[in-house]
């Protein structure tokens, strides 16, 4: 569990009780952890809610002027839970009141706990609290810093996903072809996806088919459909993906991939909006948008005559091109917090975030999987993490300076020498005759090196030991 005093700045804790010695003792036993604040009755409670809106608070219910019953307790939690941000209310009442305790977590109490107090199984519940109450205000930081939400699944803040939005928003309202290029792994499907929910069309069915995933003597009927009897196998007609998108969107994913043969029938639908079931003489009027996207490049396929000229610039009407993640420097950490959100959640592992090191092996690395990568590999992360923070083992990226770099060769060799005489010179504890016979090279052109490199080897050095 993360403990509060594991954060940077401790929780505000308020503690909401008309007893001041309880006040007093409970605030001893808690200001290790927490922020503590302190009200004996409603309207200091309100107060310090609106001033310093702490994240959690305790709330005994028998408040004045009704100390000896519950109505101002429940008023007073009826009150905090209408501010927003909503701390975290945690009961504190006496065991004859249970009945009463259970009635305020329905009214959005987040727990109870009974007097007398066991401090150590109090903290337990505040910490569980703190830890939901920390999650829900970073989520809330994360939609005010970002304009709300995420743009329909999509987050980014750096200038070329604007420009994506942006070009989402204009083509959407149409109907147009929209050809979405990007290598692997960079969100194609998203923005396919956020263009069909943002169009009119949003109500009817969104059809995705991957052009490379499947067998070319199959692609044709599960494009088109086919006819009873079409073919050995085909007992029954059956529709294909073009009629189930109908109204809709028809999303054709890795298009470079599609056989000469079939992109002969894509342009016709394109131009004619008219498809023939496999085995099949009838002409069937479909209304699909198209989009469609790939990882090639489609001018070079032209070129090498794997795709028709014709049906590129079909496709071609509007271009999306998705950049990769090591083009969105600002984004890749934003991307990382929110998997390791995301994936805590849905494990139940509790994690405060990334180690510097950790943070340093994110931004250094090439992603060449994109973002596809990045979210396996928080992952992992996730799963794998024994502390309360991701280390670089933890990514599987130990060595957050070579682990994955987007330097030249040049500069790789210099920083791989650099630190072979950083390594040796520690193994030798300083003594440049012995390191440089360990790395094979004379001791002027060790200190030539180290010169080079900036490498400051104390008295040591000095001294040629």
């Amino acid at each position: 569990m993360t403990r509060i005093s594991d954060m940077d700045t401790k929780i505000k804790l308020l503690i909401v009780e008309d007893d001041e010695d309880l006040r007093t003792q409970m605030k001893w036993a808690l200001s290790g952890e927490y922020d503590v604040l302190l009200a004996g009755d409603r309207a200091a409670a309100l107060e310090q809610v609106n001033r310093e809106h702490p994240l959690v608070m305790t709330l005994d219910l028998g408040l004045p002027p009704d100390p000896a019953g519950v109505s101002e307790g429940f008023t007073t939690l009826q009150e905090v839970t209408a501010l927003q941000p909503t701390p975290k209310v945690v009961i504190v009442t006496g065991r004859g009141e249970k009945e009463h305790a259970l009635n305020a977590v329905s009214r959005g109490a987040y727990d109870f706990f009974l007097k007398p107090i066991e401090i150590d199984e109090l903290k337990i519940v505040l910490r569980r609290a703190a830890y939901i109450a920390n999650l829900e205000a970073e989520h809330r930081r994360l939609q005010e810093r970002f304009g709300g939400v995420a743009f329909e699944g999509m987050l980014g803040t750096c200038d070329k996903m604007q420009e994506v939005y942006k070009t989402i928003r204009k083509v959407a309202a149409t109907d147009a072809p929209v050809l979405i290029e990007g290598e692997s792994g960079t969100g194609k499907e998203l923005v396919a996806r956020a263009i069909h929910s943002k169009s009119p069309r949003q109500a009817r069915p969104f059809v995705v088919i991957n052009c490379g995933a499947i067998p070319e003597n199959l692609l044709e009927s599960e494009l088109f459909g086919h006819e009873k009897g079409a073919f050995s196998g085909a007992h029954a007609q059956r529709k294909g993906r073009f009629e189930m998108a109908e109204g809709g969107t028809l999303f054709l994913d890795e298009i470079g991939e599609m056989p000469l043969s079939l992109q002969v029938k894509l342009l016709r639908f394109l131009q004619e909006k008219v498809i023939e079931r496999v085995g099949g003489r009838e002409e069937i009027c479909v209304d699909a948008r198209i989009i469609a996207a790939t990882n090639r490049t489609l001018k070079e396929e032209i070129l090498s005559g794997a795709f028709r000229d014709d049906l590129y610039f079909r496709l071609n009407v509007v271009k999306i091109a998705m950049p990769p993640l090591r083009d969105r420097e600002d984004d890749i950490i934003l991307l990382a917090k929110a998997f390791l959100k995301r994936f805590a959640e849905e494990y139940n592992i509790r994690l405060s975030g990334f180690t510097s090191s950790a943070l340093k092996a994110i931004r250094r690395c090439d992603w060449s999987g994109n973002v596809r990568e990045l979210e396996n590999r928080i992952k992992r992360a996730v799963i794998m993490a024994e502390g309360k923070q991701v280390t670089p083992a933890d990514l599987d990226m130990e060595d957050a300076e070579f682990a994955c770099s987007r330097i030249g060769l040049k500069e790789a060799r210099a920083a791989l020498e650099e630190r072979m005489i950083k390594d040796a010179l520690k193994r030798n504890n300083g003594n440049i005759t012995n390191a440089a016979a360990e790395l094979g090279v004379s001791r002027p052109t060790l200190y030539e090196m180290m010169g080079k490199f900036g490498i400051l080897n104390g008295s040591k050095a000095a001294n040629g030991r």
